[in-house]
């Protein structure tokens, strides 16, 4: 077990996963899906297909055919004009009130002068610009991702819940914020830095950025507060902002927000994140022979089965990485989260 800290990197199928590692645990964990959307950074041309609000903010429509919201406008530019952007963050999906899901633009802002039009980094690209080494995963090789706890921290990002008993966070992300709550059998004045500490790594571990409201709990005196907000210096990375905890436990932050957060990602399309686990675990079945290959039946919940066969190639490069024929099969007794590869 490595005590530096070191970048996990697997390529899989339908998408990508870097887990930054150090002493056994995952400190960060990122996943790019494989999509046509814009990703944050890039510098694109558009046109502005419709004001929102003169001269401050409206849509453009990208090369790709995506919107994005612009904000500000730039002198001059007037409906059906041409103009440079940057993207600042990437589309989101997003629960409405209704339960329906719904699609925020991705926003930008004008270019500056002299940039020209090129992709934003990818992920891979992004670990590597971080100067912390990078350690490719194959399929074929021992599972490092699992080895740090992967399984465990998507699970939580799921469910929305962190801890033990002893100390524990809800997580509740809404279209204004994120809601930490924090509770526990320990006493206010151990529970108060301890929830901060598990909020702050859960914050770091998961990519939650925007506003993020942490709840702990009412501490007795400034002294006790000022330990708790102690433990979010010291344990989640600058940059970001935050105020102190106030007399009723409440704390916020402020992150740059970029991109989805992995509770996002997960949550937007269950049945999406259930085939993307399932073509993983089939990747690396073995079929107890201690060696992958050959062919290979995936079983799962209809609608898992059918966002494998909507994948534009994803049956084809399974079956040239395994080397084997790949059968899916449908079975709507299991639930999205029991497919199973064998």
């Amino acid at each position: 077990m490595t005590t530096q800290m070191q970048w996990l990197y697997e390529e899989g199928i339908g998408e990508c996963r870097a887990a930054l590692v150090a002493h056994g645990r995952i400190l960060e964990a990122q996943i790019e899906r494989e999509s046509e959307r814009v990703l944050a950074g890039a510098v694109a041309q558009g046109r502005l297909v419709r004001t929102l609000v003169p001269k401050k903010r409206g849509i453009v429509r990208l090369h790709s055919g995506e919107e994005a919201l612009l904000e500000p406008l730039p002198p001059r530019l007037a409906e059906g004009g041409t103009v440079l952007v940057e993207i600042r963050r990437e589309a989101l999906g997003e629960a409405g009130l209704d339960g329906e899901r719904r699609d925020k633009l991705a926003t930008a802002r004008a270019a500056l002068p002299g940039q020209k039009a090129h992709p934003g980094p990818s992920l891979l690209q992004r670990i590597r610009a971080t100067d912390i080494p990078v350690i490719p995963c194959p399929a074929h090789e021992e599972d490092h991702l699992e080895a740090h706890g992967w399984g465990e921290l998507l699970d939580a990002a799921m469910r929305g819940e962190v801890g033990t008993e002893a100390a524990a966070l809800r997580i509740f992300p809404t279209p204004a914020m994120v809601l930490i709550d924090v509770d526990g059998s320990l006493p206010p004045a151990q529970l108060g830095p301890k929830g901060a500490k598990l909020a702050a790594q859960a914050i770091r571990a998961m990519g939650l950025t925007g506003s993020i409201g942490i709840d702990l709990p009412t501490m007795n005196n400034k002294e006790e507060r000022n330990i708790a907000a102690a433990q979010i210096d010291k344990y989640l990375p600058q940059p970001f902002e935050r105020t102190a905890v106030n007399g009723f436990g409440f704390i916020q932050i402020i992150r740059r927000r970029e991109r989805a957060s992995l509770i996002e990602l997960l949550r937007d399309d269950p049945a999406l994140t259930a085939a993307m686990a399932l073509l993983r675990q089939a990747e690396r079945w073995t079929g107890g022979h201690g060696t992958g290959g050959g062919a290979v039946t995936l079983t799962a919940n209809p609608a898992v089965i059918e966002r494998i066969r909507r994948g534009p190639d994803w049956v084809a490069r399974l079956e040239k990485r395994r080397g084997g024929a790949v059968t899916l099969a449908a079975d709507p007794t299991l639930s999205l989260e029991q497919g199973h590869a064998g």
